[in-house]
């Protein structure tokens, strides 16, 4: 920019930049040369919205030192109570009209809403940051939008399985998985999908019985994929939790009574919950 830019803009610019781009490291000097500025006038800049950030509980600014080091934001959770922004989704599922044939859910308006989701895969998000995960995978169709505002969230790359391999993906590792309802299904990834020893974190939509996701987990070992933790939506109630790697669900589903299903934030949500 040629021209001098006020204070209150280069913050409102740089506040807007981060939170944009969660997780990805910007430097001194990428501020000071975008807004032609010194870098002692970034670093006063970043101090106050640092601040704002952490007063605001908006997630952590984290600033690293040395050659390499920058200023990024962490654990963005756009300063909302969790728990009750996944009960106000509870509350649209306890719906009696969203319940279908078999007590399963309607909820594809829930899944296809992008505030929603955004929402979801922060919270998700901040729970596995800290084992840095390399990727996110998740298995086509329905997982898609939670695990990528997930991965957005993380700033890492979102990995999808597909139920069959493509050609214009090149050569695939495939696997058979039993489903929740039995049924035995093919799960396929690209080879050059992740390298071995990337960490990754497994993202689904619902999770019944746990088929699915372990057939992500049984394809990660294929890679050499180590799985820092299973992230989900909807978990139903009475799954094995044991048999599954450190997971995270948002809502436990239990069936209906009286024709209205029985939706609930996680426990972990719950202050202290954890």
């Amino acid at each position: 920019m040629s021209e001098k830019v006020k204070r209150t803009e280069r913050i409102a610019a740089i506040t807007r930049i981060l939170s944009c781009n969660p997780g990805k490291l910007f430097t001194l000097s990428d501020f000071a040369q975008m807004f032609g500025a010194a870098k002692s006038s970034m670093s006063e800049d970043i101090s106050m919205i640092e601040s704002a950030i952490r007063k605001y509980n908006l997630g952590t600014l984290e600033t690293l030192t040395g050659a390499a080091g920058g200023v990024r934001l962490r654990n963005y959770n756009i300063g909302l109570d969790n728990y009750q922004e996944v009960e106000k989704v509870a509350q649209m599922l306890r719906d009696p009209e969203r319940v279908l044939p078999g007590n399963f859910l309607y909820w594809s308006d829930i899944l296809s809403d992008p505030q929603i989701m955004r929402q979801m895969g922060a919270i998700l998000a901040s729970e596995f940051e800290e084992e840095k995960p390399d990727a996110v995978l998740t298995m086509e169709t329905k997982g898609i939008p939670l695990a990528m505002m997930t991965a957005d969230a993380l700033s890492v790359p979102l990995v999808i399985a597909r139920r069959n391999s493509k050609v214009y993906e090149g050569s695939a590792v495939n696997i058979n998985y039993v489903t929740g309802n039995g049924r035995i299904e093919t799960m396929a990834l690209a080879r050059r999908s992740l390298k071995p020893r990337q960490k990754v974190l497994v993202a689904d939509d619902f999770m019944q019985v746990g088929g699915t996701v372990g057939g992500m987990v049984a394809l990660m070992a294929e890679f050499e994929c180590p799985v820092i933790g299973i992230a989900v939506m909807i978990a139903q109630d009475n799954i094995d939790r044991n048999s599954l790697p450190t997971h995270r669900s948002l809502l436990s589903y239990s069936g209906t009574v009286n024709g209205i299903p029985m939706v609930e934030p996680s426990a972990w949500l719950r202050p202290g919950g954890k």
